[in-house]
């Protein structure tokens, strides 16, 4: 087993004096995520506000929200709150204008709809000087918190391989109204795994990419991703095939990470059997020796989601330094997945004789 003087970090610590919570946005990654992790979190939920009333008003009931507000402004008229704005991304770029100047906010991924409404977003963001971060969350899953920790603190050497690998089957279908949108699988999904290789090792110098639609899934952009990233001296991929329907057996769902001392694999369960899904899983080993299963405290979901309001209200309670995932470096994940996009849409190079 890789050596620790101490157990690698998998929680992210709890603000000392939580500020109430507006929530804006009534949808089902709020009901499945973020309202059970403030509960028990024990964050204080001032109100919440969408512009389906009704499902605000559900929404307020089964968590116990004292207020439902009727407008956009007056939920940011709420004295004192930090903002969770959990809207499509195309709807970002109207809410935020509408908040309170230095107010600190939490943005759901991804940071709009393309690279030119993120720089749009993150230009509102710097104007009204907010203190805003995006819901990049799999970086704070207990999995990928140890792993960074792990390569942080020289476990596994130098860092020479990162190899993701998606295959398994997503039915699309839960999802109606992505049907017809122009873009699917990198920007809604593999767009996390691009976040945490470049919060693990920075910003790649380029990207080749192809993204393919499936003939199964009439009317769904790109499901299936081929990604290779260009860092020095480290080979990085990702195979992202959500169209395996053929059981459980072979489906993979993790990120393995090779250094010059010793390895890394950590899984993401949640896309197992989707939906029922499986917890997640890390296992370290050194050159040459066996792999050891890390025990875990929980999975991306839901444990992930404490961090991202945890850090976001410990900065703007002096007990942070920085945010972990700030606008402008999702700024910079929105600029890979970009690239992913324009590369896939152009030429491959020819091969010589080959026949169409």
């Amino acid at each position: 087993m890789i050596e620790s003087d101490q157990p690698l970090r998998q929680a992210w610590e709890r603000v000392s004096s939580p500020r109430p919570i507006v929530v804006i946005g009534a949808g089902s990654i709020v009901r499945d995520a973020h309202l059970p992790v403030y509960q028990r979190l024990g964050l204080p939920l001032a109100g919440i506000f969408d512009v389906r009333r009704e499902a605000a008003a559900e929404v307020a009931a089964q968590f116990g929200i004292p207020r439902v507000f009727a407008s956009l402004e007056e939920a940011a008229a709420e004295p004192g709150a930090v903002f969770d704005v959990a809207v499509p991304p195309g709807a970002i770029h109207t809410i935020l204008p509408a908040l309170p100047e230095g107010a600190g906010v939490l943005i759901q991924k991804p940071l709009g709809v393309d690279y030119t409404d993120a720089l749009r977003i993150e230009a509102v963001c710097r104007e009204r000087r907010l203190v805003a971060a995006s819901n990049f969350q799999l970086r704070f899953s207990p999995n990928m918190l140890a792993l960074r920790d792990a390569v942080e603190r020289g476990m596994l050497g130098e860092v020479t391989d990162v190899e993701v690998s998606v295959v398994l089957y997503t039915p699309w279908e839960y999802w109606a109204f992505l049907k017809g949108a122009p873009r699917l699988e990198v920007l809604l999904h593999s767009i996390h795994y691009i976040d945490f290789v470049r919060y693990l090792l920075g910003d790649p110098l380029g990207v080749h990419c192809r993204g393919l639609e499936h003939p199964l899934t009439e009317g769904y952009a790109d499901t299936r991703t081929t990604a290779m990233f260009d860092y020095p001296g480290v080979r990085c991929s990702l195979v992202a095939n959500h169209a395996h329907r053929f059981g459980r057996r072979f489906q993979r769902s993790q990120i393995k990470v090779e250094g010059t001392r010793g390895a890394a694999i950590a899984t993401m369960g949640v896309n197992l059997d989707y939906p029922r899904g499986e917890p997640d899983e890390l296992w370290l080993a050194p050159m040459g020796g066996d792999w050891q299963q890390v025990p875990l405290r929980g999975s991306w979901f839901l444990e992930a989601f404490e961090g991202p309001m945890s850090n976001l209200q410990r900065v703007l309670g002096g007990e942070d330094e920085g945010l972990v995932s700030s606008v402008t470096d999702a700024l910079r994940t929105m600029a890979v997945v970009e690239a992913c996009y324009t590369s896939s849409a152009a030429s491959m190079t020819p091969i010589p004789g080959a026949v169409p």
